[in-house]
């Protein structure tokens, strides 16, 4: 039984834990005493505290964050009634700021806050007798006084030396290099202060050194990784490093390799833009936080963008090369009312990015948006993940409309399924976003919900609101919802499409039998 098991609640099973990996890759000496257990945040509490007390661990390791901090406390809250002798030990950003309010942070015997890849081992060291910086073996301690005691509750990790770091990569397991999500990093760190994002915190960039990480990639194409998620938050800033690895992929093409960085919008190069162009359409994802497009709004949360060079950029990516573009935009930000948000979303469309991710605000512990609080009277959910309710510019009801038009985004114009059709929506019309804004309050009408809409309903409300609200053609529009359902590999016409479009040819029995090489074989006519 190991004597560590490091655990963390993901969001769904497809995504691997990678600051996990991490830990158990630098726990050193202490590492054949430990095990990996994930979970996802759709499993009940009880049975994950059943598999985590069946290790029968002395220290068990949770990675906190704010998709799973509600279950994990439940979790942490049973493992310390059951198993009062156990020592929890969190960590991650959600426990990394803010800790004096947490209830999970209450309930827990330790936090390490920051980046804990090889303060988590001294702990471990400390607590299992071991030598380490805090001086401390069990067997120079009192009886009554545990070592658990012995630590304080909180225990801040300096930035660790990327170059000291064990990679964590052969810890992907052959099931995780078939069925999921892979996370790779060449860095850590943003050299930009936006207000809502915790990397503001983080200003040194640090780079990992470049040949092992190479090496590192390269075993794992060797063992069939075909995708590859950068988590870098700016990946293309150290130029030179930004082309070798982009290099490195292109020199070891393959059918199924996708690559996903998440990029600075305005800085893209003559150097990067080469190398760029050489990838064929697929290959290439880049996440690019666009976040608003509001001078004055960016100035607010301490952002700095020059949006001549992004839009340059963005039409450089669609035009030259094949290049999937995840862009990102913020409802909710302090001095950005519904008018702004707006101009600045039919702005992106215009742009022509595959995918527009609206995002609603969240207030993430340790970040200094709070400071706006006052001044635009910022209001946000107490409960993860602590979205904006409203705030000055936008109320509630407003910003409920806005959180449906994000949702309804999602299903229609991100999900890949109404990629011909969706543009019909504002067709003709000067605003995207006002268009949709309507198409989403009348859905919202129509079916009383954001989720669990079944993607026939939704297709055939679609169809309802261009043909009878827009009064576009019924054909027109039907034909092109038929050649996206065709394109996700559906062969079945959904009824509510049939009075607007042609039936579809029968094939006779005879001809089906022609077609048939099995039935031609039995059938064969034989000539004299």
């Amino acid at each position: 039984m190991p004597d560590i098991v490091l655990a963390t609640l993901n969001a769904r099973y497809i995504h691997a834990a990678f600051g996990l990996r991490y830990l158990l890759a630098n726990l050193g000496d202490l590492r054949p005493r430990a095990a990996l257990a994930e979970f996802d945040i759709n499993q009940r509490p009880l049975d994950i505290v059943e598999a985590l007390l069946a290790h029968q661990p002395k220290i068990i390791g949770l990675g906190v964050y704010i998709w799973n901090v509600t279950q994990t406390t439940e979790v942490v809250a049973a493992l310390k009634r059951l198993r009062p002798d156990l020592t929890v030990i969190l960590g991650g950003p959600e426990v990394s700021y803010e800790t004096e309010t947490q209830e999970i942070v209450r309930l827990a015997d330790h936090v390490i806050t920051g980046e804990a890849d090889l303060k988590f081992a001294e702990v471990c060291r400390a607590l299992l007798g071991e030598n380490s910086e805090f001086g401390i073996r069990n067997s120079e301690l009192e009886p009554e006084l545990p070592a658990a005691r012995a630590l304080p509750k909180i225990i801040p990790a300096e930035l660790p030396d990327l170059a000291k770091l064990a990679l964590p990569y052969e810890l992907y397991s052959d099931d995780d290099v078939v069925h999921r999500v892979l996370y790779v990093e060449a860095s850590r760190g943003c050299p930009f202060t936006c207000e809502f994002c915790l990397s503001s915190l983080d200003i040194p960039v640090r780079q990992f050194p470049l040949e092992p990480l190479l090496a590192a990639l390269e075993r794992l194409l060797a063992r069939g990784v075909n995708q590859f998620k950068f988590v870098d938050r700016t990946f293309n800033l150290n130029l030179p490093v930004s082309r070798a690895i982009l290099e490195f992929f292109h020199a070891r093409l393959r059918p199924g390799l996708f690559v996903h960085f998440e990029m600075i919008p305005d800085r893209l190069p003559a150097a990067l833009r080469e190398v760029i162009a050489k990838f064929p359409p697929g290959a290439l994802q880049f996440e690019v936080g666009v976040q608003t497009f509001d001078d004055a709004t960016s100035h607010n949360i301490s952002r700095r963008q020059d949006l001549a060079k992004l839009e340059d950029n963005f039409r450089f990516l669609r035009q030259q090369t094949g290049v999937h573009i995840h862009a990102d935009l913020i409802i909710g930000l302090p001095g950005e009312g519904v008018e702004s948000f707006a101009a600045g979303f039919s702005r992106l469309v215009a742009l022509g990015p595959q995918e527009i991710q609206v995002g609603i605000l969240k207030r993430l512990r340790g970040t200094p948006i709070v400071r706006h609080d006052a001044e635009w009277r910022m209001i946000y959910s107490a409960q993860p993940p602590y979205e904006i309710l409203q705030n000055r510019l936008i109320d509630f009801t407003m910003m409920q409309r806005l959180r449906r038009f994000a949702r309804y985004w999602d299903l229609v114009a991100n999900s890949g399924n109404f990629v011909e059709t969706t543009p019909l929506i504002w067709a003709g019309q000067p605003s995207p976003f006002l268009a949709f804004l309507r198409f989403s309050d009348w859905l919202y009408a129509q079916v009383g919900r954001r989720h669990g809409i079944a993607l026939a309903t939704l297709a055939e409300k679609i169809l309802d609101f261009i043909t009878q609200e827009r009064a576009l053609d019924p054909r027109l529009a039907a034909e092109s919802l038929w050649r996206d359902y065709q394109r996700g590999g559906r062969k079945d016409r959904p009824g509510f499409l049939e009075p607007h479009l042609p039936p579809l040819a029968k094939i006779s029995p005879v001809s089906r039998r022609a077609s048939n090489p099995k039935r031609q074989s039995r059938h064969r006519v034989v000539t004299l």
